[in-house]
């Protein structure tokens, strides 16, 4: 996992995309590293920011689209439980697409994109809503690390 974490923060930009990319999809990783990596490296946070977000709501729309495209049952299957399922869909219930902001949610975040798709939400309003989100998380957690930084 080190040796891939390298490879991305060499790429730049581009390996910060494909890194929040597969950290928004069902694939656990953790994109915060290579953000933090590349900016302490002198990378432009904003650029920094706006790759990651890009990224993350483009592997947050492949689970809405996998929820769009299955059931509740084949998507237990990928490890998204009928439960965790359950919850996010309790908690979208008549809230509409605009629960996409919540996908950047570390616990059921993934379940919520998928449970967005399972209810056919609009997508360009998911999809939105989703990027904001995610940036915005991204932007708290560049500010917590640089404050933290400033601390030492």
């Amino acid at each position: 996992m080190e040796t891939f974490t390298q490879l991305l923060i060499d790429w730049g930009y581009w390996g910060l995309f494909l890194a929040a990319f597969v950290a928004g999809s069902i694939v656990p990783f953790s994109s915060e590293a290579v953000l933090i990596a590349l900016v302490h490296m002198g990378l432009d946070p904003a650029g920094c920011v706006a790759a990651a977000a890009a990224g993350n709501t483009l592997g947050g729309m492949t689970c809405y689209a996998i929820g769009a495209l299955g059931d509740a049952k084949w998507i237990a299957r990928l490890g998204i439980g009928e439960r965790r399922l359950g919850q996010a869909q309790r908690f979208l219930a008549g809230r509409g697409a605009l629960m996409g902001f919540f996908a950047f949610l570390p616990v059921i975040g993934e379940a919520v994109a998928l449970a967005l798709g399972l209810m056919r939400s609009n997508p360009w309003l998911t999809s939105g809503s989703m990027l904001a989100g995610k940036a915005a998380r991204y932007i708290v957690i560049l500010a917590t690390f640089e404050g933290a930084v400033s601390l030492l």
